[in-house]
């Protein structure tokens, strides 16, 4: 290794060693980060990671799911899973959030997740909301996925569980794109939308300007 990836491999433990800092303040706890994904598109489901680390673990480049390439999130994905204490993934069916809303289906998605995990946790840090209904302690943490490591986790095993089912849905329901777009809003998924017609994966409630 020559001195200027020495350089940046330093320059990455440092970073992570600062989205340790809410851990930290917990530390002696099982401590779980909880984040979920798929708040906005158009189809498919809301889904909720929930990931409790080892102490002082090293998931080198870890960050906010939105930040990384399919490539790293597919890495950190296999990593994470291979390291983390335990894990958990929540989804909440489209039909599921047109009955009850979005953020009522995302706070459901987020108790799934919790429900999964084979050891329970003593300290919740959540990507900026309080879950209702869960009697454990919760610290709710903006922009948490670019601030906590657990969270960040969390986040990405939740965006890598959504978006490998987007692609299996788009091998069966054809002409939206959704290996793409994973049911987000792009022009090519607006324009089969229009054409086609609501899937059985689209949020009804999402939908409304664009069909009839």
């Amino acid at each position: 290794m020559n001195k200027r990836e020495e350089e940046k491999l330093a320059k990455e433990r440092a970073r992570l060693e600062a989205m340790r800092v809410y851990e930290r303040e917990y530390d002696g706890k099982y401590i779980c980060g909880i984040d979920e994904v798929g708040r906005g598109p158009l189809a498919g489901p809301v889904v909720a990671g929930a990931v409790i680390l080892p102490k002082d673990c090293e998931l080198l480049w870890v960050n906010d799911s939105k930040k990384l390439s399919q490539k790293k999130r597919e890495a950190l994905y296999e990593e994470i899973m291979e390291k983390a204490v335990a894990t958990g993934i929540g989804m909440v069916s489209p039909a599921r959030i047109d009955e009850i809303n979005i953020l009522q289906a995302t706070y459901e998605a987020m108790r799934m997740a919790i429900g999964q995990l084979k050891v329970r946790p003593e300290v919740l840090l959540n990507d900026a909301v309080t879950i209702p209904e869960v009697d454990i302690f919760q610290v709710p943490i903006i922009k948490g996925d670019e601030k906590s490591v657990s969270i960040a986790a969390a986040s990405i095993i939740a965006k890598v569980t959504r978006d490998r089912l987007m692609v299996e849905y788009d091998s069966v329901i054809s002409g939206y794109d959704f290996a793409s777009n994973k049911g987000y809003g792009t022009k090519a998924h607006i324009a089969g939308l229009r054409e086609l017609g609501p899937s059985p994966i689209h949020r009804r409630t999402f939908i409304r300007k664009y069909v009839v």
